[in-house]
């Protein structure tokens, strides 16, 4: 049974804490921390928990033997967490992303390996069944190389979700949408793809004039030879997200579709397409056998079974900071007009701590700051009224 410790109980803590209880026979949440331990409180009471309520993480270090923590903190803060539970003998899963900068995801992955014991990074829609369809259709080879994809992380958020205290400022958030809500698809499309050799991106803010960072952003990826296409938004109505990924013989996509094309003597698509290509294409669909659990609980069985196991998780801090890199490299490229060329090196300015809100343009300033919003938030495509 591993004692787990949660750090940081706002809103995605939720998700954190419903994915550890999935597992009660392998794990107990018996510590809860906040600098603000009504929060902590609350959540104990919310879900029954038993837990220790700490206002500092070095305390419950100090007084408690815990396995994993869940470090559910604003970004800024999530290396100095990571590396003290490391340092201190702890495994880690921290939430998405890394770090807000490629130095503190390095000396993060330091403390990981210097400490001997497990960082994940949460990538959660890796653990759904929707995408491990997409994925497995991918590497199958049957839709051919890749020639172009297009990546759609389309959400919405009113003006007073940049009111929270942390959000809103490229110093406490790290970004804007491209890092805290795109950075999944981001994941996604490198997992799917792989690494891009370039990224040339435009940044705007389009409707908070109460926050310094992006609320729009369009990049794209230059692989060997195709395109990968990333839209980051949370000005879209519906949030209508999406992942459309075109090979040399077939389209495939979530939302599902398959489509493929054969050509005429003279080069147009001749009509139907290539049905027995097609219908393998579904029968990957078909024949996948749902996972057990998705989402964050999905990970944390993971997460929780590579602890146990002494393997490392699915997802590795390794994984956590090339999404950072590919976020960074289009803050750069936003931000200096310029097509920016990867990997990222120490010598490149933006890879420090503290280097992007220097450079970077604030679109607006931050008007209001509060501990707290009311309503309910949306986790993994799902509004939860329960998440208030």
């Amino acid at each position: 049974m591993l004692s787990v410790g949660i750090i940081g109980t706002g809103n995605i803590s939720r998700a954190h804490i419903k994915g550890f209880l999935e597992f009660p026979d392998e794990c107990e949440i018996v510590a809860l921390c906040d600098i603000n331990p009504a929060k902590a409180e609350e959540k104990r009471g919310e879900f029954g928990l038993t837990a220790q309520v700490f206002s500092a993480y070095e305390d419950m270090l100090h007084a408690m033997d815990v396995d994993l923590v869940s470090v559910a903190t604003p970004p800024n803060t999530h290396a100095p967490i990571a590396i003290g539970c490391l340092n201190a003998g702890v495994n880690v899963l921290v939430e998405k992303p890394m770090a807000p900068s490629l130095e503190e995801c390095d000396a993060m992955l330091a403390a990981e390996k210097s400490s001997g014991k497990l960082l994940c990074v949460i990538a959660q829609n890796r653990f759904r069944d929707d995408m491990v369809i997409l994925k497995d259709a991918i590497g199958s080879g049957l839709i051919g190389d890749i020639t172009h994809m297009q990546v759609n992380s389309s959400w919405w958020r009113g003006r007073p979700y940049y009111d929270l205290w942390w959000r809103g400022t490229w110093a406490s958030e790290g970004g804007g949408c491209t890092l805290n809500h795109a950075i999944h698809h981001i994941d996604l499309a490198v997992w799917m793809a792989g690494r891009p050799n370039a990224v040339t991106a435009v940044l705007a803010n389009a409707a908070h004039d109460n926050s310094e960072v992006e609320d729009l952003s369009a990049a794209i990826f230059q692989l060997d030879r195709g395109l990968v296409i990333v839209t980051s938004s949370v000005v879209d109505h519906g949030e209508e997200q999406s992942i459309i990924v075109h090979g040399e013989k077939a389209r495939v996509s979530q939302p599902w579709k398959v489509v493929t094309s054969v050509s005429q003597p003279n080069g147009f698509p001749a009509p139907g397409g290539d049905p027995e290509l097609a219908g393998r294409l579904e029968r990957i669909a078909s024949g996948h056998i749902p996972l057990e659990h998705e989402g964050h609980p999905g990970q944390i069985g993971d997460v929780l079974a590579a602890v146990r196991d002494g393997r490392p998780p699915a997802v590795t801090g390794e994984d956590g900071r090339t999404a950072v890199e590919m976020v960074t490299a289009i803050y750069e490229s936003g931000t200096e007009h310029r097509t920016v060329a990867l990997p990222l090196t120490p010598d490149d300015p933006y890879y420090r701590r503290g280097e992007l809100p220097k450079r970077a343009h604030r679109f607006f300033e931050k008007q209001n700051s509060v501990d707290d919003l009311g309503g309910f938030i949306i986790v993994e495509g799902s509004p939860d009224p329960a998440q208030r």
